[in-house]
């Protein structure tokens, strides 16, 4: 199975995809955005030059009710714009809620639709908890992202406006402006990183901490923190840790000090220098009352629009990165051929075989084969056994035969036909494991099943549930182990299939029931279809079986009949099981 290599994405194209996604579902989001960006710009606006134009108005001379329309336009102003922003601000939210939630509902999709080798892949699921980040909370990408572009944008329009007025008292004001904010942002940002780069010695402590108190509170350990007074040590062991965090603490709230204290520095410089200069030009009376407060404010608030935009585009990566990594795992390339193929018709006359050429499975990140060059044919009507020891590759064979996983090498076919999912219709697979939610109850199934198999029983499933002595009005959680495993069985032989693949189906009931089991499984299959039993206990089932299969090692070292078997070897296929595999006791399902 090759890995294609994955597509990245940049800052820039994540951004385009989440305007084309806001665009397709939702346009409020980006019509929204757009008014809390002029909201911000303008709110800002006024804000800057309310003082001045006042000023401005009084050294003209106007007359007082002039100067209180103006004062009541600029407040009423002021007020209608940050009534506007709130209200953008409130309902901005469950618009984006909205594109979050398709975002959500296409990774649940995508994980829903991925095949069985992706699923039982570490770094698959890996790659869907990073991608679920994104769009987990209100604070992940999917959903923050509008956040950031929006105070992002407002501080680069703000830093344009700013950066012009500057540029009118001289060049070297504005340039020196920016470097000493980028200069403060870049080395505070360095300084108070300092606690992250101690994440991992914050992180030990922490757990250290954590479990002292942890173990102190478990009423299970109680009586023996008593008996063997181990109290006072545990007291001992909690204020360590705790003098140890408390160092930690003081010396990150050193640096944030250095980081602050460098702040007031540059600010120092920086203003100082622009204060000067403009206090020089007022004095000269090159500037106006109103012109040196309009320009005094702008130097003020420059620093604001520099660390802003620095901090929006750092945020604006971290969230970048986290849609690449859902973008990514949207369009990993699926290893399962879905789309090919053609449906396998279903015919009472017709005959399935299995047959299996030179197949060889890896896992993915395996150094070796799980399954090796197996050959093999099984004629329809056949009851066979599957046997091995733990490991030999059993569960693995039996998931390629129902079209789970896919050979690494060779073909598997039924009646000819490449196993895939349009072969599905004529196999029912018993798995080794429980797969449906707890919640769901017996009958609920059936109706799955009957929804989604047209070959599948319901009334003969009902029959099947009384003589097994289940409820199906029974909730799965309510259940023991063995009950579920009787459900899963029913849903199998209740359907009217040609080939039925059986993974350890007695390994988990008593041995009691196990005779109960196999009557079940062969007085309710369809007698012209094929029994595969994949098991350790052969004993139970040699009595009902037609064909033995020895598999170890991923090889196949005997197929043969039961009568050849007994005549040949002179002893049962329990026996000859027991003397192949003797240095290896078997407990529970193969792999």
């Amino acid at each position: 199975m090759k890995k294609t290599k994955r597509k990245t994405y940049n800052i820039f194209q994540n951004c385009a995809f989440m305007i084309r996604r806001a665009w397709r579902d939702c346009k409020s989001v980006l019509v929204v955005a757009l008014g809390i960006i002029l909201c911000g710009v303008a709110a800002n606006l006024l804000e800057l030059f309310v003082v001045p134009a006042i000023l401005e108005a009084v050294e003209r001379g106007v007359s007082p009710g002039a100067l209180a329309g103006m004062i009541l336009w600029f407040t009423v102003g002021m007020a209608l714009v940050r009534a506007l922003r709130g209200y953008l601000d409130t309902n901005a939210m469950f618009d984006r809620i909205q594109v979050r939630s398709t975002l959500c509902l296409d990774l649940h999709m995508t994980f829903c639709r991925a095949s069985f080798p992706h699923i039982e892949d570490p770094d698959y699921l890996k790659r869907t908890e990073e991608a679920e980040k994104c769009v987990t909370d209100n604070n992940g990408g999917g959903e923050y992202i509008w956040t950031t572009l929006t105070e992002l944008l407002t501080n680069v329009i703000c830093f344009i406006v700013y950066l012009l007025l500057l540029a009118q008292v001289g060049p070297w004001v504005a340039a020196l402006c920016i470097a000493l904010s980028a200069a403060g942002y870049f080395a505070g940002e360095h300084i108070r990183a300092w606690r992250y780069r101690h994440r991992e010695e914050e992180a030990a402590l922490m757990h250290k901490a954590d479990y002292v108190v942890y173990r102190s509170r478990d009423m299970k350990l109680a009586k023996d923190i008593r008996i063997f007074g181990i109290g006072p040590w545990l007291t001992e062991l909690y204020e360590k840790y705790s003098r140890l965090m408390q160092d930690f603490y003081v010396k990150a709230y050193r640096q944030d000090m250095w980081a602050d204290l460098l702040d007031v520095v540059l600010a120092l410089l920086r203003n100082g220098a622009a204060y000067g200069l403009l206090i020089a030009m007022a004095l000269e009376g090159k500037l106006t009352a109103a012109a040196f407060v309009l320009y005094f404010t702008a130097v003020s608030g420059f620093t604001q629009w520099v660390t802003g935009i620095f901090s929006g585009l750092g945020e604006l990566h971290q969230q970048s990165l986290d849609l690449s990594a859902m973008r990514e795992f949207l369009e990993e390339p699926e290893l399962f051929r879905f789309e090919d193929g053609k449906p396998l018709p279903v015919k009472e006359e017709r005959l399935y075989t299995l047959e299996l050429r030179d197949v060889s499975f890896r896992y993915p990140g395996a150094d070796h084969d799980t399954l090796s060059h197996v050959n093999l044919t099984i004629h329809p009507g056949e009851k066979l056994a599957l046997v091995g020891k733990n490991g030999a590759g059993k569960t693995t064979l039996i998931k390629l035969l129902c079209g789970l996983l896919q050979p690494t090498t060779g073909w598997l076919t039924v009646d000819g036909s490449a196993i895939g999912p349009y072969t599905k219709s004529v196999v029912s697979y018993l798995p080794d494991r429980m797969y449906f939610a707890d919640w769901m109850k017996a009958s609920d199934l059936f109706d799955l099943f009957r929804d989604f198999y047209s070959d599948f029983q319901y009334e003969k499933a009902i029959d099947m549930c009384r003589s097994l002595g289940v409820d199906p009005g029974d909730r799965l959680k309510s259940m023991s182990k063995g009950t579920k495993e009787k459900v899963q069985l029913v849903l199998v032989m209740a359907r009217n299939a040609r080939l039925y693949l059986l993974d350890e189906p007695i390994a988990g009931v008593d041995p009691a029931a196990r005779d109960f089991i196999l009557r079940t499984i062969l007085t309710n299959y369809n007698e012209e279809g094929t029994v595969l039993i994949s098991t350790h206990l052969i004993s139970d089932v040699e009595k009902v079986l037609d064909e033995a299969i020895f598999l170890k090692e991923g090889k196949i070292m005997l197929h043969a009949t039961v009568d050849d078997i007994r005549e040949r070897e002179g002893k049962s296929v329990d026996a000859l099981f027991r003397e192949i595999f003797r240095a290896m006791p078997m407990e529970g399902g193969g792999f």
